[in-house]
């Protein structure tokens, strides 16, 4: 059962490069599937419907099974989706990602605009005075690697003395360009990545922390790391195997998008701004902390972008400037945003950062105390969870 759901998952790469995101398995199953004649992806969606109605009867543990149901059904959707069908845009995000989705409410956005108005006060439109302080917030580009070391470092430590990591994990940074995303983990196996950092958007002092915690220490770097050694370790082979558009990307995006707040927690300006320091850079902590609460409201933004280009079907000026409103961005950032909601591939992918936030967030905040929402942390890194397990915890 499991070799044939690694086999169909590794065929959708042949449909469309990337969408394996990363695969650790046996290297002789991957060839297989590329030297094989290309799939029909008609063919690939009966393929899932069949292992589902087959995994009852698996013998595999009930985690496992729901892991894989979840999966399956998502891979079914996505094949009739480049069968050519026709599929609402809702209902793909359903059968993807294990969530429904709806609008956000504008209300929270205008209350994180009048949040930001109190933070960066001043003459002025409040989008001139946000496009400012963004500007003065830019790292330097000759800086932006050793920023980028010092806080791999700092999150390294941070997260190896809680969550134990193999001692020769690593991560390798690399600055590219002409990409639809700010970074990408590029998990390589054997407790290696890659991240690559699009330098085609700029670089700010307040977002460094979080794009480091989220694609390496504690966000996806380290939850590769700890299922390579945990649940591979332990013979569960599926999660050999990443690829977009599953539930699995909605847990690790929301993991991703939570690490900073639960390795270092409420004071994390302060904490960057001592780090900048020692670069010799000006960073206002307290000011980038009210600033990234406030616009915590806006989270739903950009999803309601999508359900307007793919659900309402209304054209990309309009998007565009429904962004540059709510989000209080540039329209060459709004451009940026929606090349992302328009890629065949990503599409639908910006539920997993609005939802999986919503839904990981809430279970981590329920927590009685801290240290039962770093265990509630770590089980997200260790354990195979599916959006369905955490609604019912």
């Amino acid at each position: 059962m499991v070799t044939e759901y690694l086999r169909l998952g590794l065929a959708f790469d042949r449909l469309e490069e990337g969408f394996v995101d990363a695969f650790t398995g046996d290297p002789a199953l991957r060839r297989e599937v590329e030297n094989a004649p290309a799939p029909e992806p008609r063919d690939l969606a009966h393929k899932a419907a069949a292992l589902r109605k087959e995994l009852p009867e698996a013998g595999l543990a009930a985690e496992r099974v729901e892991f894989l149901d979840a999966h399956l059904r998502a891979l079914e959707c996505s094949a009739r989706k480049f069968a050519g069908e026709d599929i609402g845009f809702v209902d793909e995000v359903r059968a993807y990602f294990d969530v429904d989705i709806a609008p956000g409410d504008t209300e929270d956005y205008r209350e994180a605009h009048r949040q930001l108005d109190e933070v960066l006060p001043g003459e002025g439109e409040l989008l001139d005075r946000i496009t400012a302080h963004r500007r003065q917030d830019e790292i330097p580009p000759e800086r932006l690697r050793e920023c980028v070391a010092a806080f791999s470092s700092a999150l390294r430590e941070l997260v190896r003395e809680r969550y134990p990591l193999p001692d020769n994990e690593h991560v390798e940074y690399e600055v590219v360009g002409d990409k639809p995303w700010s970074g990408f983990n590029y998990y390589l196996g054997n407790y290696q990545s890659r991240v690559a950092i699009n330098s085609d958007l700029k670089q700010h002092m307040s977002q460094l922390p979080h794009l480091i915690a989220h694609e390496s220490y504690p966000g996806h770097h380290t939850e590769h790391c700890r299922k390579e050694a945990g649940l591979v370790g332990a013979g569960q082979d599926e999660q050999t195997l990443f690829v977009v558009n599953t539930p699995q990307c909605l847990m690790a995006e929301g993991l991703a998008d939570l690490a900073l707040k639960s390795i270092v927690g409420q004071g994390w300006g302060r904490w960057a701004q001592e780090i900048y320091a020692d670069l010799g850079l000006r960073f206002d902590g307290e000011r980038a902390e009210r600033i990234s609460t406030a616009s915590a409201n806006l989270l739903s933004v950009r999803q309601d972008a999508a359900l307007l280009l793919h659900d309402r079907h209304r054209d990309a000026d309009e998007v565009a400037r429904f962004l540059q409103r709510w989000s209080l961005i540039t329209p060459e950032r709004a451009t940026q945003s929606l090349r992302f909601l328009s890629s065949p591939l990503w599409r639908a992918y910006i539920s997993t950062y609005v939802e999986g936030y919503r839904l990981l967030g809430g279970w981590l905040d329920r927590a009685p105390d801290p240290a039962a929402r770093s265990d509630r942390f770590q089980r997200l890194l260790d354990e195979p969870l599916t959006p369905g397990a955490i609604r019912r915890m």
